[in-house]
């Protein structure tokens, strides 16, 4: 058998992962008695996960002028410094454009199963024989997702077809089609996203705020209701804030309706709306402070005759046997479908008992329950039986309640990027653990405290081929530190990620338009 070899590598932050693909050939006929695959699999020794890079300092932000940024060593591709645009947008805030690199990459064609191009050996020695009976002449690339803080490297391998420059992309497509027609699901791949070496380009936009000279707020928004969605610019314009990027990630899989509801922690102006998944990654907004921690929340029933009851959510679908509550800020009536609710006054007071899916009236909350929650309803919140409903959100790093005053935001649902100024990037516990969002590149939009307290933001652009690739979890850790970050998180990325400064969205959403969000972060001046 003939074997074409190339090498490619995955990038790791700083570091890079070689790989091999191994270019199959037909050497056998369709009566060949060998059993199994038809080629012999030489890859290169196996490398472990990488351990946590080592903390690279960059000069400390209060060392640097609050209108520079780094002038070395850009993650990014070559270490080369980017080109900067820096424009002042207010006392404390700068706006700063970054571009780099130029295009490197062209298209190939990857083999999917189930959804997914990253497979086992078995699963794409199989697929590459059928790819090979089909006419094409198949690549198996063996790759390492490398281990992050909270989850082990992995070996995957991959199953390609061809290669294309970039304005050749419909040529890849036509090879979908055909591959399609022998019962094989395949998809173009563009080689910038996939996580390995790229000449990029990249273009970055970012913000930072200096609480010395910043005389404003931060803010979370979750815009005209919790179950909506709603655009970044829609809500900077409704606060009048100064700029605003996205904010977590939000529940596309629940119903329609309900689809801007934050998937993690949500407080607004002290009042939590949204319960925390324990142990994940915000970041928690007071006043003109900042800083990203891991929380859990707690919300608790107790009924005048003493029974309690957890509350299992805050303004969301509620699941079998749960208790959740639904505040005015839902924005929408209640699910209907199965189950009782008990309408509440400020004080506790149950003032009747209800069916699903009736609005929330201002000054009063909703206590909906399914199954055994909703039994607990009829049995403890009778009319005019006294209800209370307390709240707590704690901070899993100090252990210390986090006090919910009205100056009080918190953003979650996102990934753990950097902590003490070390790359420690949290998948797992964030629900992100897997190859498309560790190794792929996406658009992402980052939040970073600085050691001096500033607060760095930063957007992405991405899956703009030839024009800016966006960034892998390493890679957008690494930026963060670049920038001087020293706890960073990743919020929502992808079509979300926007940022808008004196009202106008000053990045490409991928989505060719602005995304309705579920939540967006706020720069308010004084």
């Amino acid at each position: 058998m003939r074997e074409g070899r190339m090498r490619r590598h995955l990038i790791v932050g700083t570091a890079t992962v070689a790989l091999t693909t191994i270019t199959l050939s037909a050497f056998a006929s369709a009566n060949s008695p060998l059993p199994g695959p038809r080629y012999a699999l030489r890859l290169l020794p196996e490398i472990p996960g990488l351990p946590d890079l080592p903390a690279a300092p960059p000069p400390p932000p209060a060392a640097r002028p609050a209108t520079s940024l780094p002038s070395t060593g850009f993650p990014l591709g070559s270490a080369k410094a980017p080109k900067v645009v820096t424009e002042r947008v207010a006392p404390g805030i700068d706006y700063f454009t970054l571009t780099q690199g130029t295009p490197t990459d062209g298209y190939s064609v990857s083999v999917v199963v189930r959804g997914k191009d990253a497979l086992s050996e078995k699963t794409a020695s199989a697929q590459a024989l059928a790819v090979e009976e089909s006419g094409f002449q198949p690549s198996i690339v063996k790759f390492t997702r490398p281990a992050v803080a909270d989850y082990p490297a992995a070996d995957f391998w991959m199953v390609r077809v061809g290669a294309w420059p970039l304005g050749q992309q419909a040529e890849a497509a036509r090879v979908v089609k055909r591959l399609k027609k022998d019962g094989i699901t395949a998809k173009v791949d563009f080689g910038g996203d996939d996580g390995f070496q790229t000449g990029g380009p990249w273009t970055v936009r970012v913000l930072t705020v200096d609480p010395r000279s910043f005389q404003g707020v931060f803010r979370s928004s979750l815009g005209a209701g919790v179950a909506a969605r709603e655009t970044v610019s829609a809500m900077a314009s409704s606060a009048g804030a100064i700029a605003a990027v996205n904010g977590g990630f939000f529940d596309i899989h629940t119903l329609k309706d309900f689809s801007g509801d934050p998937t993690g922690i949500s407080v607004v102006g002290g009042d939590l709306l949204s319960e925390a998944v324990p142990g994940r990654t915000a970041l928690v907004l007071a006043g003109r402070r900042a800083r990203v921690t891991e929380l859990s929340s707690s919300v608790v029933a107790l009924s005048a005759d003493g029974a309690k009851l957890e509350v299992g959510g805050l303004n969301r679908v509620a699941r079998p046997d749960e208790l959740v509550m639904y505040t005015e800020e839902l924005g929408r009536a209640t699910p209907s479908g199965n189950g009782e609710e008990v309408v509440l006054d400020s004080s506790g007071k149950v003032l009747r008992s209800r069916g699903p899916g009736a609005p929330v009236a201002h000054g009063t909350r909703v206590l909906h329950g399914r199954g055994t929650a909703a039994d607990w309803l009829r049995a403890h919140a009778a009319k005019g039986m006294t209800v209370d409903v307390t709240a707590k959100v704690t901070d899993l790093r100090t252990g210390n309640v986090v006090p919910l005053t009205p100056e009080t935001s918190i953003i979650g649902g996102g990934i753990g990027l950097v902590r003490d100024g070390r790359t420690s990037i949290t998948a797992a516990t964030d629900g992100m653990a897997n190859v498309n969002m560790i190794v792929r590149r996406h658009p992402r939009t980052l939040a970073g405290v600085t050691a001096s307290g500033g607060l760095v933001i930063a957007v992405v652009d991405g899956r703009a081929p030839g024009t800016t690739v966006g960034a892998s979890f390493f890679e957008s850790a690494e930026l963060m530190r670049w920038l001087g970050a020293r706890d960073a998180i990743s919020l929502d990325g992808g079509g979300s990620s926007t940022m808008v400064v004196d009202g106008k969205v000053v990045n490409h959403p991928s989505d060719g338009a602005e995304r309705g969000v579920g939540d967006a972060l706020l720069i308010i001046g004084k």
